[in-house]
């Protein structure tokens, strides 16, 4: 199978660094093929702006999804996001991998998801009627892909447990989970997760680098998180609410989960 591990972290040296290479060596061993988007190492430009387009200029206001939607439909992309988009239609499965910064992924990360997520590659796809909201949320142009985060933070595990002071682990991830991942069609699977990651010493980072061996073995085999898929029927169209009668009484990002 075919892998694309898109990485973020400015430290060769660091956990996240030594993570990465362990993943790379293991996956090959065991007879995929990968490739990695190091972002840092690239020096990906994060910005979305007008020089994403090889369009000429024309002195009207800039507008992103358009001029997305324009170069996209043209050939008109500039060329690192156009090999980007190569990458993802090329891979089978797609590793995320960044260390939780202020609850997110790191700036040049989410730079690379605004960028190569264009208008027409991962949004603005398929019909829009009374029936279908367009392809997403479990459809699209990645569908049948399989995708998982692999995330390191300093804070405890308890502080991401469901009363724990940063908010569940599941919430705080959900944006890029259910967003980022599911919305164009990529199955996505129970992150991988790391945490204290000041107090990693050479025993535990052979139980952390073991347990990720694992998880790497069976990428094709995990049960893929039961999102409910927008078209499936358990949502009201154009709405986009779920219907009465799922979940009921459930408010909460749970309730998108079955």
């Amino acid at each position: 199978m075919n892998v694309l591990i898109v990485y973020a972290h400015p430290e060769p040296r660091s956990l996240n660094g030594s993570l990465k290479d362990f993943s790379v060596k293991r996956l090959r061993e065991t007879g995929h093929t990968v490739q990695v988007s190091d972002l840092y190492a690239m020096n990906w430009k994060a910005s979305l702006d007008a020089s994403d387009s090889l369009a000429p200029a024309t002195g009207d206001r800039f507008d992103p999804s358009l001029a997305s939607k324009y170069a996209f439909e043209n050939g008109l992309q500039s060329a690192d996001i156009a090999a980007e988009q190569a990458k993802l239609k090329w891979a089978d499965a797609v590793i995320l991998q960044f260390p939780l910064w202020w609850f997110s992924m790191p700036a040049i990360m989410k730079g690379w998801v605004e960028r190569v997520y264009a208008y027409g590659f991962a949004y603005g796809v398929g019909e829009h009627s009374d029936a279908r909201w367009g392809d997403r949320y479990g459809e699209g142009t990645l569908a049948g892909k399989r995708a998982m985060l692999v995330v390191t933070t300093g804070g405890w595990e308890s502080h991401y447990s469901p009363r724990g002071i940063n908010g569940p682990i599941d919430d705080v991830l959900f944006p890029i989970q259910h967003g980022i991942l599911y919305y164009p069609g990529l199955d996505v699977l129970p992150p991988f997760l790391v945490y204290r990651t000041s107090r990693i010493d050479e025993a535990k980072y052979t139980e952390v680098r073991d347990a990720l061996g694992e998880r790497l073995d069976n990428l094709w085999k995990t049960t893929p998180i039961p999102f409910r898929p927008q078209n499936g029927g358990d949502y009201r169209i154009p709405e986009l609410t779920l219907k009465e009668d799922i979940a009921p009484g459930r408010t909460g990002l749970g309730v998108h989960v079955k």
